[in-house]
């Protein structure tokens, strides 16, 4: 699951999205709230953990934009504030959950897998490359009827480069979808999974291509 973590406190911040990430999800991290009111305008991240007081916009107002702009995306809102008229107006403002600070990181994994259970299914989205189809909503790669199976961050990147359909993906936005914005890690991890991705796919006739300082494309293998 894509995670978008909005708290200002860093180091906590850094231990969730650490223990999330070993958890197998992908991790977004900002710390201030019209930073982050501006990067959930075009994120397509499945759940917002967030924190009440932030710097820039509180989290209150947050989420009340963005229940009125019509995002329906689950949240858990996590606060000092422990008593029960704040959990109300919390739940109220459209939260999903509540969490109060200071808080076991065992209590906030649960609560993120209550809210993937949670979760409407979303109907099947099929996208095909080649002899490849791969299931947007269960996150499956087939072959026919025989599933592929890809480590998860194989996956992440396969899946970033199919939704690019043919176009470049540079480097940085790789290592983004795979591990979350701000995820401490060097970028020349991405060319150790893709090698990896390569020697997977090519069989099924799939190859990823690079143009040196641009970045990496998919496509189907041709004779030429």
């Amino acid at each position: 699951m894509r995670i978008t973590l909005v708290e200002d406190n860093v180091g906590l911040a850094k231990g969730i999205a650490y223990r999330l990430q070993d958890a197998g999800h992908a991790v977004d991290m900002l710390h201030d709230g019209q930073q982050a009111q501006d990067f959930l305008r075009s994120d397509t991240s499945d759940l917002i953990i967030l924190d009440i007081n932030l710097p820039g916009m509180d989290g209150l107002t947050l989420l009340k934009t963005l229940r009125t702009n019509g995002d329906t995306r689950p949240v858990i809102l996590l606060t000092a504030r422990a008593e029960t008229q704040d959990r109300v107006i919390g739940l109220d403002a459209g939260a999903d959950d509540y969490l109060i600070k200071p808080f076991e990181m065992e209590e906030l994994e649960a609560r993120v897998r209550a809210m993937s259970r949670r979760r409407a299914a979303p109907a099947r989205h099929i996208t095909t490359i080649g002899a490849l189809s791969f299931d947007a909503a269960s996150r499956q790669l087939f072959v026919g009827q025989d599933q592929l199976d890809l480590p998860r961050r194989e996956l992440s990147m396969f899946e970033c480069l199919l939704s690019a359909n043919g176009r470049l993906v540079s480097k940085e936005s790789l290592l983004d979808y795979a591990y979350g914005v701000g995820a401490d890690v060097e970028q020349k991890v991405v060319e150790v999974y893709l090698s990896r991705l390569r020697s997977r796919l090519k069989p099924h006739g799939i190859v990823i291509k690079s143009q040196r300082g641009l970045g990496y494309l998919m496509r189907v293998e041709t004779d030429t």
